[in-house]
């Protein structure tokens, strides 16, 4: 006679756990969804909104990291496997290498930014790439990002097994890895502090890009900390360039280069999708690869053009998505869709 009430406190227990945990899965899906999705709009309001101005409030372009945690992956992060001065293969959270080489790379040289030409631009800074007598500089652009909220991570120079690798720059969400190298302009090693997207729009900080308020209309002031630049902003004049206080700057990671890890942030941004250089970046790359120059053994390592004032164009067939991976010097079509 006690057999049936014990059965069916059983049974109301079983049922009770199933759909807690039946509606705490359901719950938990579209929080992570929302949190992946929705990370550009997480952005403080620009200024003129009532958002943050010069060394107040948060800093909005820290919108530009990817969120990190248990509940947004589950993945694990490669091992970083630096030992005796020289860094890891970095595949696991770059973009596949294109180019390598068995000197080191120069030093990064000084330069100026020439001015945003329009709201909406993306500034992709100079890098040296290897060609047929050796390094030569490709030159720093603004440049049309191939679609809505995407952000420009630089690619970079790293030691690897004797040999240097080149790790190409890709468009995606959020700011990746790139080496921890101060390119300068917002670039300072990590994230990007030279602006953030915030509804549809491009929002600039000029402390750290040539801005004319004529042409450009979204636009903020937020000093990081004087990390890397020196422009109007903290200087008292118009020279908007990467000067700093610890030159040469090295050009590449390992080795007896920057040493850097990567941080949560960026190891989280290679589980995104992400799309490699567009077409018109590869063009604009390869052009002064014939210019004689921009060659490190023709200028002694300041090009004949170190950034270029005209504008590159978008290749709109780019785009981030979950699509296979296309890797090396030359397409623009395909997607990263996640760790490697």
């Amino acid at each position: 006679m006690n057999r049936i009430p014990r059965f069916a406190v059983a049974l109301s227990i079983a049922v009770a756990a199933f759909l807690c945990v039946a509606v705490c899965h359901q719950g938990l899906i579209p929080t992570v969804s929302a949190a992946v999705a929705g990370a550009q709009d997480q952005a403080p309001p620009p200024p003129d909104q009532g958002g943050p101005d010069q060394d107040q409030g948060p800093d909005p372009a820290a919108v530009n990291q990817a969120p990190s945690g248990p509940s947004y992956t589950t993945e694990a992060p490669p091992p970083d496997q630096s030992s005796a001065g020289q860094a890891p293969d970095d595949s696991g959270y770059a973009e596949m290498p294109t180019e390598q080489a068995t000197e080191a790379p120069p030093a990064l040289p000084d330069y100026e930014q020439p001015p945003a030409p329009a709201d909406g631009y993306i500034w992709t800074p100079g890098y040296w790439a290897w060609g047929p007598d050796g390094y030569y500089w490709v030159p720093g652009a603004w440049v049309e990002p191939p679609y809505e909220a995407a952000l420009w991570t630089p690619g970079y120079w790293g030691f690897y097994g004797g040999r240097y690798l080149f790790y190409p720059g890709h468009w995606g969400l959020h700011i990746g890895f790139y080496g921890g190298i101060n390119y300068g302009f917002g670039y300072i090693g990590f994230g990007y502090e030279g602006g953030y997207w915030n509804g549809g729009r491009f929002f600039y900080n000029r402390v750290y890009n040539n801005i004319n308020v004529r042409t450009v209309h979204n636009t903020y002031n937020y000093n990081a900390g004087n990390r890397g630049n020196y422009n109007a902003v903290n200087r008292g004049n118009s020279n908007y360039n990467n000067r700093n206080d610890n030159n040469p700057r090295p050009s590449y990671r390992g080795g007896d280069g920057v040493q850097y890890r990567p941080q949560p942030s960026e190891r989280e941004a290679a589980h995104e999708p992400t799309a490699p250089r567009m077409n018109t970046q590869v063009q604009h790359a390869q052009t002064y690869g014939g210019v004689r120059g921009q060659y490190a053994a023709q200028n002694h390592g300041r090009p004949a053009t170190p950034a270029i004032s005209r504008p590159i164009p978008a290749d709109h067939s780019s785009r981030s998505g979950g699509g296979s991976a296309s890797h090396g010097s030359g397409g623009s079509s395909g997607s990263k869709g996640g760790h490697r």
